[in-house]
């Protein structure tokens, strides 16, 4: 190696060497000088100290190069002064102070779990999975990304919220936004036409986020859908009854489940004097009602939408009316609406529908709500969503925000969405729902804080432990007996540890179950079986340690065990 290697280059000599050899890229009052940037310091220096040369291969190369700047010092004096000027100035704008530090943090609208939360989000995907199941689902996954075309179109006013993939030449994609456009495009593709199924899997959308409220811009969805031809309001029923089983299940407190139809907000808009191009903006409008009172969303639909005074108004009139079965029959004697097809269709559906709910113990549980709208525009018949009392938002809820978490889950029927990635047309008719998984986990992990009890982050259900120095290869062998077992185990990775050190690591971990060997017990072909709540311990024969750890589970698992989720 040769170091501190000095070249004697004249000043000009100096600046075409950087020029030719090391072209300068200026582009928005910016500069690259690379790792040669110092050279130009002092403009009255005569000599320039080249740092990186560091072998003999490299010296003649500068020796060359300083043959080529004596010749432009030469040719190009007026040239390269100005060029030198331009250096200096641009060099002035960068300053010479220390680069900015980077700051690490996660992108906007996501967001790390720990160990404790991800403890907390597996035990609401397992409650959720087990629901699917018992309903008779069979899972599938689709890619994270789509052909933007497949996505376009499909959601609105809420199609702004996609995010783009840049093109690098290729197919032009955007990131999923939802889980159910992707499934229509299954199911086209794959010319299914009966399926009962759900998918478990991240989505992305570039709204505002608001971690505290559980919207992020990465997020999991939590879907079921049903696909095929059936008789009416039975499947749509049991997406109720889905719904209805997971928010109990998981202990949120008092919900509601909203129901409507769209074509009794068809029919309304339609009986209103609404223009039928305009069905949809004034739907998405609508759909703000949970959000913003009647008059904000009054004055949407007059000074955005364009819609009169006077029809704004008669639609005001329909959307601010909830109930139960008393509704339909009051809807039935109105006159307003009783002769539209459309209107009086989606009210047939949803007598059906709730007399379906009635019979599945969830009547109680839902509300015939108008001033539903869901601003999806691929929604064709029942629509829902669940949400919170505000009592339990306002206990729950990590947030002072207007609105609370808002909806944990939402869903409904569409019909045409699939026959628009078929080549014939060929529909198949489809319903589902989608729990809002990252807003439920919002309210249970601000119970879980507010509660101040510890998940445990992992399953292990013994800790092998060694009351002596140099019996870890007997413990080796306990471990293996265990895992073979399919018994959950650890146990140390240093040779000697320490008795305590080893109990107060299962007492953190809220391991159960800790087996003690000595050499008393080797000699004895015994272990200890230990309790680690209760310090219990009791002996047992090798050849019986099996059947005795499994036994003594099975009684810690009957128990109660005081946790949130």
């Amino acid at each position: 190696m040769i170091a501190g290697i000095v070249v004697h280059l004249p000043l000009q000599s100096q600046t075409a060497f950087v020029q030719t050899r090391f072209p300068c890229r200026v582009a928005n009052n910016t500069i690259k000088l690379s790792a040669y940037r110092d050279c130009l310091d002092n403009k009255n220096r005569s000599v320039m100290t080249m740092r990186r040369i560091t072998s003999a291969r490299q010296l003649m190369r500068a020796c060359s190069i300083h043959k080529q700047c004596r010749y432009y010092a030469t040719n190009s004096g007026e040239q390269i002064s100005q060029e030198v000027a331009k250096l200096l100035e641009l060099k002035a704008q960068l300053g010479d102070g220390p680069p900015q530090k980077f700051t690490l943090k996660c992108p906007k609208g996501t967001r790390d779990f720990d160990s404790q939360q991800m403890a907390i989000r597996d035990a609401v995907f397992k409650k959720i999975v087990e629901c699917f199941k018992r309903h008779g689902a069979e899972t599938i996954d689709t890619p994270v990304f789509e052909l933007k075309e497949v996505l376009t179109g499909k959601y609105g006013e809420d199609s702004k919220l996609i995010y783009d993939m840049a093109d690098q030449g290729g197919e032009i994609l955007s990131l999923r936004y939802d889980l159910t456009v992707p499934f229509a495009r299954y199911l086209a593709m794959n010319k299914i036409s009966n399926i009962k199924r759900y998918h478990i899997a991240k989505v992305y959308r570039r709204d505002n986020p608001s971690l505290a409220r559980g919207r992020f811009r990465e997020f999991f969805q939590c879907d079921f859908d049903i696909a095929g031809q059936y008789d009416p309001m039975l499947p749509d029923a049991e997406c109720v009854k889905i719904v209805s089983e997971i928010l109990s299940s998981l202990d949120l407190g008092d919900y509601t489940i909203k129901l409507n139809h769209r074509q009794l907000l068809d029919g309304i808009f339609q009986v209103c004097g609404v223009s039928e191009g305009k069905f949809r903006c004034i739907c998405s409008a609508v759909d703000k009602l949970d959000k913003s009172p009647w008059v904000d969303v009054r004055t949407e639909m007059i000074d955005e939408k364009g819609l009169d005074a006077e029809v704004a108004d008669r639609i005001g009139e329909f959307v601010r009316l909830s109930g139960g079965p008393e509704l339909v029959e009051k809807l039935k004697r109105d006159e307003r609406v009783s002769k539209n097809k459309r209107f009086m269709s989606g009210l047939e559906d949803m007598e059906l529908l709730l007399k379906y709910c009635d019979l599945y113990g969830v009547l109680d549980k839902v509300s015939f709500d108008l001033s539903l709208a869901r601003g999806l525009d691929y929604y064709t018949g029942v629509i829902y969503e669940a949400i919170l009392s505000g009592a339990v938002q306002k206990d729950l809820s990590s947030t002072d925000e207007p609105g609370g978490v808002g909806s944990i889950a939402g869903g409904g029927r569409y019909d045409e969405l699939v026959g628009m990635f078929d080549s014939k047309n060929r529909k198949v008719p489809c319903v589902g729902v989608s729990i809002g998984i990252e807003r439920i986990y919002a309210i249970i992990e601000a119970k879980v804080n507010a509660s101040k009890v510890k998940q445990r982050t992992t399953e292990t259900e013994v800790y092998v432990a060694a009351a002596q120095k140099n019996l870890h290869e007997e413990r080796l062998a306990l471990c293996n007996i265990l895992w073979g077992a399919n018994i959950k185990t650890e146990h140390s990775y240093k040779r000697s540890p320490k008795l305590l050190a080893q109990l107060q690591y299962c007492e953190e971990r809220q391991i159960p179950l800790a087996i003690l060997i000595g050499e008393s017990e080797l000699k004895q072909n015994i272990v200890k079986v230990r309790n680690v709540v209760t310090r219990e311990e009791v002996e047992v024969p090798r050849e019986k340690m099996v059947d005795e750890i499994r036994r003594l589970l099975g009684e810690i698992q009957d128990k109660p065990s005081g946790k949130v989720i």
